[in-house]
């Protein structure tokens, strides 16, 4: 069963699309279609039921979203997520979720750890046709001058998420 459930967050409304507690898509809005507008064709549920967030659908990743706001900054880290692209995009999803708490890194290291140094844009696009916030934390990326660039949520979610991991890992 595929099921969304929306939270409240310091950050304000997070809604999440799983299947049986895999992540498909996710971000601050409670706007279901829009999320599922993000998931890849191939992935992309027909009907989506909303539920709340103890129903075991969604459960698993409600109460990782949960510790993760609590200050168990890795809990989003151990949800399952799938996504689907390109070989590059999908190789470069699975090394954001690499990125620990605490320690951005630049467009440009991003691409580097990714495999194709040269590839600054292709990494800044994996992070624009990113579905799944938070779960793959497309938000530690920064511009090369340190500053908090795009996010499909705005600047403040970006900037409040950062201040929360600083603030935790040190």
């Amino acid at each position: 069963m595929i099921a969304a459930t929306t939270l409240d967050t310091p950050d304000g409304a997070f809604t999440l699309v799983a299947d049986d507690g895999t992540v498909l898509a996710s971000g601050w809005t409670d706007d279901v279609d829009v999320l599922v507008g993000l998931v890849h064709p191939a992935l992309r549920p027909t009907a989506v039921t909303e539920v709340d967030p103890g129903h075991e659908a969604v459960s698993g990743p409600a109460a990782a979203v949960a510790a993760y706001y609590a200050g168990d900054l890795d809990a989003v880290g151990r949800v399952d997520v799938v996504q689907r692209s390109g070989p590059f995009r999908e190789h470069a999803w699975q090394v954001l979720r690499e990125v620990a708490p605490g320690a951005p890194v630049t467009y440009t290291e991003y691409a580097h750890r990714a495999g194709r140094p040269a590839a600054v844009r292709a990494a800044a696009g994996a992070c624009a046709h990113n579905a799944a916030a938070l779960f793959v934390p497309c938000h530690r990326v920064l511009r090369s001058d340190g500053t908090t660039g795009g996010f499909r949520y705005g600047a403040a979610v970006k900037e409040s998420l950062l201040a929360r991991e600083r603030s935790a890992a040190g």
